[in-house]
């Protein structure tokens, strides 16, 4: 889901989700464009006790969201899956427990992955009402976009995949 320009909640504005759970009792997803300054992934290891190697990969760490943003959520390629893993589709899951990060630590993890502490929610028909009013754009899920694109270019490659120029998109609301 792509925010649109005229996103009136600051914490949303320009977001990329990746839509994570969509039903009768609300909508959970993960921002996927909105890197973290508050902590470094080797900060966040030490916090938690586990070890990283000499050498290992420095992950960058995103807000996932303003709901729970002391808990972490890996959005990843559904090459790796554990026990507790929520498939999102056939090439995206999210897992949410200490063990996965072990395995990005050791370098054993998923083939592409995303970190997010905190996460997007909203109660049941909350969603629905916020597209309706204009505020959110549908997109498929792409993981060129999700893992490999930097943060800051995420929105606007987005919107053009959609064919939507954002100079014309308009912050008033309407309907056909």
């Amino acid at each position: 889901m792509l925010a649109m320009p005229n996103m009136g909640d600051p914490r949303f504005e320009r977001a990329v989700i990746c839509m994570c759970e969509h039903n009768e009792e609300g909508a959970m997803g993960i921002v996927v464009n909105q890197p973290s300054f508050d902590i470094e992934f080797s900060e966040l290891m030490e916090q938690l006790e586990i070890d990283l190697p000499t050498q290992h990969e420095d992950i960058s760490v995103f807000t996932g969201g303003p709901v729970e943003p002391n808990r972490g959520f890996v959005l990843h390629s559904a090459d790796f899956t554990q026990e507790s893993t929520l498939v999102v589709s056939e090439i995206v899951a999210l897992t949410a427990t200490v063990e996965i990060l072990r395995t990005m630590a050791m370098g054993t993890g998923p083939n592409n992955s995303l970190l997010a502490l905190g996460y997007a929610g909203w109660g049941p028909g909350q969603l629905e009402s916020e597209i309706q009013q204009n505020a959110w754009l549908h997109t498929e899920i792409d993981t060129d976009l999700l893992f490999s694109t930097e943060a800051d270019m995420k929105w606007p490659l987005a919107m053009a995949k959609l064919g939507v120029d954002v100079s014309m998109l308009s912050s008033t609301p309407g309907h056909a």
